[in-house]
């Protein structure tokens, strides 16, 4: 019998609701491998790179407005913006600027998004009281770590429900990576994920809307909650996770408990992190890879794409159940379209942040040729890979697999790349940051002596090292 098919009855269930709060509250800084440290930088890094990319988005504009009028006074920073508020809804705020363009990082094989619900409470928390760059970063590792093996426990089943897995295991990373900044007792994590379970929340009905990131904030501010609360003696359920009626036996209907308790310490789901070159869901890249590498073929380029009678997708069956949306009409639904991002990559040669909006979506050629768009399902075929047919008017065709998309886990972003998305993202959404001390800031974060600095670099209207 394998792992995820033993079924454990809840009264046999291994505790495993203590051993995560222990392990939060006893891992050493010292036991954090340097890989995984310097994982932990790149997640940061990425993280400010996409946060920077909304900090004049529409939707941002209007959140930050409605938060603002109920915000306890002006403690926190959000990132590119000069706006500040109190410590909740900065990491709010904050964490839906960094999951609004679908450019956050993705943990394989859950498909979470760990950063960008983790990081803004932990940031939040650093502009409130002291927190060294040691310790912040340790949090989110600790945080990213809780985050994930919960995903484990209850993937695939929970995201297929309709649970967006990020904001609703994100909660958890959010309030253990808060937890470990306080230096709570096992007790107290035990608490603070009591409260983070009882705060989880999440549909990917909302995907292709802004609505989808209110639940990415809501993990951020609740979690941060949840571990202030325990802090002050709040109690919570003695097994949260694993409990009869827990989070785990709630929200999926055979998790596997030794998911999040074995081997603890030892592996870490932050190498299983990986990051966006385009800004859409993880399960496009292999398909825009395939687009971009046949977009400047002759009988592509020039207007040649318009001979185009049929495109084919075969991957594997996620592709289509999350992907399959024509005749989208805003470029937040795009980013969730394999009809819109087959033809804008074909026939634009490029994915950035201009092909993924309204205006792109608008464009009746786009339409037209998406509509052209058919998939074939291949359950054998990884995630990060695709097969791409196009078919044209006079019977040739053109072919592209990709086994393995760029920004994917065997094809990693470089520190460079990730660095240069952090200057073309800053770039796009217009905040008066320095980007090159940012830079700096996020690479040297191990030895900063205040962490909430490195998020007052990122905030708009920055003059200066404080």
């Amino acid at each position: 019998m394998t792992l995820k098919q033993a079924v454990v009855p809840w009264t046999d269930a291994p505790t495993v609701s203590a051993a995560l709060a222990d392990f939060v509250a006893t891992n050493r800084w010292e036991d954090v491998p340097a890989k995984v440290r310097h994982e932990a930088r790149r997640s940061l890094l990425n993280f400010f790179a996409v946060a920077l990319a909304a900090a004049r988005d529409p939707a941002l504009d209007i959140a930050s407005r409605v938060y603002g009028r109920f915000s306890a006074g002006p403690l926190a920073t959000l990132v590119g913006r000069a706006q500040r508020v109190d410590m909740l809804n900065a990491a709010a705020l904050n964490a839906m600027m960094a999951n609004v363009y679908d450019f956050d990082d993705t943990h394989h094989p859950t498909i979470i998004h760990p950063t960008s619900p983790i990081a803004p409470a932990l940031f939040a928390l650093a502009e409130s009281r002291p927190v060294t760059g040691a310790e912040l970063l340790h949090a989110f590792i600790l945080g990213a770590e809780a985050t994930c093996r919960i995903g484990n426990a209850i993937s695939p089943e929970h995201y297929a429900r309709g649970w967006h897995i990020t904001s609703t295991c994100g909660v958890f990373g959010s309030a253990m990576g808060v937890a470990r900044c306080l230096n709570l007792t096992s007790r107290q994590n035990l608490h603070a994920l009591g409260a983070a379970a009882v705060q989880s929340g999440g549909l990917v009905e909302a995907l292709g809307t802004s609505a989808k990131s209110i639940s990415v904030g809501n993990a951020a501010r609740n979690g941060l909650v949840g571990a202030l609360l325990a802090a002050e003696g709040f109690d919570g359920p003695a097994r949260p996770l694993e409990g009869e009626r827990g989070f785990l036996r709630v929200v999926a209907d055979a998790p596997v408990f030794g998911a999040i308790s074995q081997g603890l310490g030892e592996t870490w789901e932050l190498l299983n992190n990986a990051y966006k070159p385009y800004p859409c869901g993880v399960v496009l890249n292999p398909v825009i890879d395939a687009c971009l590498a046949l977009a400047a073929d002759a009988r592509i380029a020039g207007g040649g794409w318009n001979r185009i009678t049929r495109i084919a997708l075969t991957g594997h069956p996620l592709l289509r159940q999350r992907t399959d949306r024509p005749g989208v009409t805003t470029g937040r639904q795009s980013q969730v379209s394999a009809q819109h991002a087959v033809a804008v990559a074909l026939v634009r040669g490029s994915a950035g942040l201009p092909e993924f909006s309204d205006e792109a979506v608008a464009d009746p050629g786009l339409q037209a040729l998406g509509a052209r768009l058919t998939f074939h399902d291949d359950d054998t075929m990884s995630v990060d890979a695709v097969k791409l047919r196009i078919e044209f008017d006079d019977g040739t065709m053109l072919h592209r697999d990709v086994d393995a998309a760029r920004g994917s886990l065997a094809r990693p972003l470089e520190d460079r790349e990730l660095e240069e998305k952090l200057r073309e993202l800053h770039r796009h959404g217009g905040a008066t940051v320095d980007v090159e001390r940012l830079i700096e800031a996020v690479w040297s974060l191990d030895k900063a002596p205040d962490a909430g600095f490195v998020i007052r670099v990122a905030g708009g209207g920055f003059d200066g090292w404080k």
